[in-house]
């Protein structure tokens, strides 16, 4: 019972940090997997969700800069896809860029480019939600795809073939994603304008100062842009999902309360185990052990049930982490960090709860046990 006890609040720890980066790099695939060593988006611009743009031209006024080789637009909408199947419809995510210059480092969806160059061909994620219907099986046994996109507010669709998949996933703001050219774009989305992106990536010459360029780019492009290097993109999308959504508060409360949790179960155990061994103590006082001594034993009997418990936490979360990311397709899976972090936090637990407990040890007196 002790060494279960202690085991459930390692699950509870390891599930929710799980959970919680699982978040933040579902909602970076996108930034980490991106060309370019710069990026340009809306000031307004608060996650990928948001669909902010801004005109076209800022990002060419980059080109005009020392060190910049090359500039790519890039463009994002959130689209409702029809499951071919029962007809009901789903948010989906299209990214959209010129196939001729490759912006993902994809190996998937490089070496589709030829599919999407040709009119209405889209590539589909393979790792959608179910909601979408059978459509990478389907693709996969050979079999002519032929899907319906429409716009968020729209009433008529537009048909395009899936000409391939590509492996990424979804996320807690996605459920789904598409790739396909700006050309099919535009086409699809006619309320959109060429003029107006949503993500403007910037690729340096060899050698040029990536710090230098970024300062030169802030300093002389309109106010109606920002502009960051990848570290950055990345740290300002998970500030977004953990300071301003719901969900990022839900689960950093969560730990937070999962540690303080454990905190008191640990303590219980101890004080239990105390109380039940009273006189033991209290008779090692009477031959002259010092209160220094017990406590030590309290102490080393809380890092051995750090130690106990961890072990099997640890192996039932691998199966809970693999259990997850095929049931939901989000990134949930262990890494040395979070197994780290987790180790350390229990040893700490334990600790604390072994300094409380320990003031039941203080008050034993010989002369009241016997």
């Amino acid at each position: 019972m002790t060494l279960s006890g202690i085991a459930f609040i390692v699950i509870l720890l390891f599930v929710q940090l799980g959970v919680q980066d699982a978040l933040y790099t579902s909602a970076t695939y996108l930034h980490q997997n991106l060309r370019g060593d710069l990026f340009l988006i809306s000031s307004q611009y608060n996650s990928l969700t948001s669909q902010h743009s801004f005109p076209r031209p800022r990002l060419y006024q980059a080109l005009g800069f020392k060190g910049v080789e090359t500039v790519i637009p890039l463009y994002l909408q959130f689209a409702k896809l029809k499951n071919p199947i029962d007809g009901r419809k789903f948010p989906i995510y299209v990214i959209a860029f010129d196939p001729g210059k490759p912006i993902l480092n994809l190996a998937e969806v490089n070496q589709s480019l030829q599919s999407i160059q040709l009119p209405d061909v889209v590539l589909f994620d393979r790792l959608s939600r179910f909601e979408f219907g059978p459509i990478a099986e389907k693709f996969e046994q050979g079999k002519l795809v032929i899907i319906e996109i429409f716009g968020y507010n729209k009433s008529i669709g537009y048909r395009v073939k899936v000409g391939g998949l590509f492996t990424q996933g979804p996320s807690f703001g996605v459920d789904g994603n598409l790739i396909m050219s700006y050309s099919t774009f535009l086409r699809t989305f006619q309320e959109r304008r060429a003029g107006e992106i949503d993500i403007g990536l910037v690729i340096l010459k060899p050698g040029a100062d990536i710090q230098q360029v970024s300062a030169n780019l802030s300093a002389y492009l309109p106010k109606d842009v920002k502009i960051f290097n990848r570290q950055e993109f990345i740290t300002f999308e998970k500030d977004f999902w953990s300071r301003r959504t719901p969900i990022g508060f839900v689960f950093s409360l969560m730990v937070t309360m999962g540690f303080a949790i454990g905190i008191a179960v640990v303590y219980q155990i101890l004080y239990s185990n105390i109380s039940n061994h009273l006189a033991e103590y209290a008779t090692l006082k009477a031959i002259g052990f010092k209160n220094n001594y017990l406590l030590g034993v309290v102490f080393q009997q809380s890092l051995v049930l750090a130690f106990l418990g961890y072990i099997p936490g640890f192996a039932i979360t691998l199966e809970i982490y693999n259990l997850a990311n095929n049931v939901t397709n989000l990134p949930v899976f262990m890494s040395v960090d979070k197994a780290l972090i987790v180790l350390i936090a229990t040893i700490l637990m334990c600790s604390i709860s072994g300094l409380f407990a320990m003031n039941k040890l203080r008050a034993a007196d010989p002369a009241d046990i016997f």
